[in-house]
């Protein structure tokens, strides 16, 4: 109810109910404050307008209701920070995971792209080495002759993690500061040159669920485009064989074979169910520094993490 109410994207997050029940407060305050002063501004104008009042009253109002108003909005404000945001630092900021399944995962930025890193099957993240960097080829300057850099596996604006297991992500940049944002997972937090800044998380949902839930219905034939959105289900054609598979592309091709074999309606969902956004101005080019979170079942992201593999052998 919140999400819709306040127009907030999707949680997929353990911290994002917490976060937003904190946003739904903080909004509920605004808008009485929003109220209230704006019916004593409008008061005041009508009550004291210049037709009832033509000679000046210099001593003024004497009573101290405007004080005590003032008290109430201190007091709420005091109920929001000790009640509520302290105790959510205490437990989601300031508590980092202890477990030993905790994934961590190196996330650096740049002008303009995020660069993900992560340790392999061992653990242990690799050396780098500024001298090693190739932005065309090793972004992350990774001496590949240290034994702990052998198995390490690096994306670009591509962030894989497992679902229902504790995320560690140490988020750096290469160059200026970035805002690193997961909508989703309700995170986001600055990249600061210099500084190895760690947030943790842990979701809830995956990848799979995300796009059920954003699922739409699209009428055929259609004018509109539907770039990035793949289909829900397998379609097939009058002959029985699959015209459109569950997971491919739903394009003008793929529109036009449907409505060739008679069907009206398709369920299509985003080829990307959500998404890293660099919430700070970086750049000229700070509108395309766009990367995807793709969030797996256990059993999938380890065979992601296998393919990976395989393509350092």
């Amino acid at each position: 109810m919140i999400e819709k109410l306040l127009g907030l994207p999707i949680n997929a997050s353990d911290q994002g109910a917490r976060i937003d029940q904190l946003l739904f407060w903080v909004h509920v305050l605004m808008v009485v404050l929003f109220v209230g002063w704006t019916a004593f501004f409008l008061y005041t104008v009508f009550r004291f307008r210049r037709a009832k009042h033509v000679k000046a009253d210099y001593a003024g109002v004497k009573t101290h209701t405007s004080s005590y108003l003032e008290a109430v909005v201190a007091v709420v404000e005091v109920v929001l920070l000790v009640g509520l945001s302290i105790p959510f630092w205490a437990w989601k900021v300031s508590a980092f995971p202890t477990e030993l399944e905790t994934v961590r995962i190196r996330v650096v930025a740049q002008q303009f792209a995020w660069n993900i890193h992560y340790p392999g099957p061992d653990g242990i993240f690799g050396r780098t080495d500024i001298k090693l960097v190739n932005e065309q080829t090793n972004p992350l300057g990774l001496d590949r002759t240290d034994p702990h850099a052998k198995d390490d596996v690096t994306t670009i604006n591509q962030l894989h993690i497992p679902v229902n297991k504790p995320i560690v992500l140490e988020l750096s940049t290469k160059d200026v500061i970035h805002s690193f944002f997961l909508p989703v997972m309700r995170v986001k937090q600055d990249t600061v040159p210099g500084m190895l800044i760690p947030v943790h998380l842990k979701a809830t949902q995956t990848s799979d669920q995300l796009r059920e839930q954003l699922a739409q219905t699209a009428t055929l034939p259609t004018k509109k485009k539907y770039d990035g959105y793949i289909a829900m289900q397998d379609y097939t054609g009058k002959d029985g064989a699959v015209i459109l598979k569950k997971g491919r592309a739903f394009n003008e091709d793929a529109a036009k074979k449907l409505v060739e074999n008679g069907i009206a309606e398709v369920r299509i969902g985003p080829r990307a169910a959500a998404e890293i956004a660099c919430a700070q101005l970086c750049g000229l080019g700070h509108y395309r520094m766009k990367g995807f979170l793709t969030i797996h079942e256990q059993q999938s992201y380890d065979a992601w993490m296998k393919e990976q593999l395989e393509e350092l052998e």
